[in-house]
C-alpha cells in the first residue's frame, strides 16, 4: 500500500503544477480571472492537504481528510464573496462558510480534538 501512496502522491503534485501553470492566471487579470485564480489554488491547497500518512485509525484519517476539504470549501465560497454579484449565490456562500465552520468543529471533536485550528 505505501507504494501506490507514493505513486498517487506524484501523480497529484505533478497534476497540481499543471494546473498551477495552465490555469492560473497572472496578476493584474480581471476579476473573473482572479475568481477563477483563487478557485484553482482552493483546489490545489485542498487536493494537496487531502493527501495523508494514514494513521492507521480509519476515523482519524477521515477526519484528517475531510477538515482541508470542508477549509477547500471555505476558500471557494470566499472567493465567491470577493467576486460574486448575485445576492442568492453570495448568501449561499455565507451559509457554505458557516456550515464548513461548524462541520469542521464537529469532526475534530468527534476524534477528541479540540475545536482550534490545527
Amino acid at each position: 500500500m505505501p507504494k501506490m501512496f507514493d505513486i498517487n502522491r506524484r501523480w497529484f503534485f505533478g497534476t497540481a503544477l499543471l494546473v498551477a501553470v495552465v490555469l492560473i492566471p497572472a496578476r493584474g487579470q480581471s476579476a473573473e480571472a482572479a475568481f477563477i485564480s483563487a478557485m484553482n489554488t482552493a483546489m490545489v491547497r485542498m487536493m494537496a492537504a487531502m493527501h495523508i500518512q494514514p494513521s492507521h485509525d480509519v476515523d482519524r484519517d477521515f477526519v484528517d481528510m475531510m477538515v482541508p476539504h470542508h477549509r477547500g470549501a471555505i476558500a471557494m465560497a470566499e472567493a465567491e464573496l470577493r467576486y460574486g454579484h448575485n445576492e442568492q449565490t453570495r448568501r449561499l456562500a455565507q451559509e457554505i462558510i458557516v456550515t464548513q465552520q461548524e462541520e469542521i468543529a464537529a469532526l475534530r471533536l468527534s476524534v477528541g480534538e479540540s475545536i482550534k485550528e490545527r
